[in-house]
């Protein structure tokens, strides 16, 4: 298998994407997956190395990435040394930095190995919102996936709560990371993006508007992302599909950092109902 980790995409005036690829180096064209991480969450975070490595051996080219707001460096992709980028992430950046991995996948280095023609997205938690919205806008995409994914983004900014009112009035508001204890800021353009751009950044608008095959993976016992948003997503389309993981929580059993080498039993099973999805439908 080839591992290629912390390839750095760079463009003029934007922040830099780091990523990883996963892949059985055989000159065979292989199904994309693309792996969209959550709030506060970073390509290396647990069990997301193994679930790569996972993907590859059932002949995948799997590609994980950072979003380029997501507070993390080249340098120091884990933890999140650029707190001035996290406060500047937006839905739009997030958008934008899915058609520059896109973008990246037609290039000549890794042609030989990727089809073009059949790539997914899996998108987890927060990112499973950007990931929808991506798949409707985007024909290149003929496949999503969500795995604890939320069903809207509005309804996180508490409009009108005291809360929201200080956010306005001060500019930025704190939300202290459990792991690392950092105070990590959110500046008020989040919400000015969002609202510059409501309609594009409904969710159930994408989820209505999609064309192609959709899974909504959800565990039961979610306490982060209610699985009442996993019975929406699978809602708004006729054609979609839902597994729900009786007991599962919101990151299905792994957890930071992820020290076996073996994946959690939970996460296991959402990665082989996602590959049986990929392959059959």
């Amino acid at each position: 298998m080839n591992c290629y980790l912390n390839h750095v995409l760079k463009d003029d005036n934007k922040k830099p994407i780091l990523l990883d690829v996963f892949y059985k180096k055989n000159h065979v064209k292989k199904s994309i997956v693309i792996f969209c991480h959550g709030y506060k969450g970073f390509k290396d975070w647990g069990a997301w190395s193994l679930m790569g490595k996972e993907f590859a051996i059932n002949d995948f080219f799997f590609l994980k990435f950072n979003f380029s707001h997501n507070g993390g460096t080249v340098e120091n992709p884990i933890d999140f040394p650029d707190l001035n980028a996290f406060g500047n992430n937006n839905f739009s950046h997030e958008l934008d930095d899915l058609d520059r991995i896109l973008d990246y996948l037609e290039g000549d280095e890794i042609s030989n190995e990727t089809d073009l023609e059949n790539i997914i997205l899996i998108g987890h938690s927060r990112g499973g919102g950007s990931a929808l919205i991506k798949a409707s806008e985007n024909p290149k995409i003929k496949k999503i996936i969500t795995w604890a994914g939320v069903s809207d983004f509005k309804i996180r900014f508490n409009e009108g709560s005291p809360g929201f009112k200080k956010w306005e009035n001060d500019g930025v508001m704190y939300v202290e990371n459990s792991r690392t204890k950092q105070k990590m800021p959110h500046f008020f353009q989040f919400y000015e993006d969002f609202k510059k751009n409501e309609d594009r950044f409904s969710i159930q608008s994408a989820v209505k508007n999609i064309k192609i095959p959709y899974l909504v993976v959800h565990g039961t016992n979610d306490k982060s992302v209610l699985p009442f948003e996993g019975e929406n997503l699978f809602s708004w389309n006729k054609k979609n599909k839902i597994q729900r993981i009786k007991g599962a929580d919101h990151v299905f059993s792994a957890r930071h950092p992820w020290e076996s080498n073996k994946l959690p039993k939970d996460l296991k099973k959402v990665i082989y109902l996602s590959i049986d999805f990929i392959k059959l439908s």
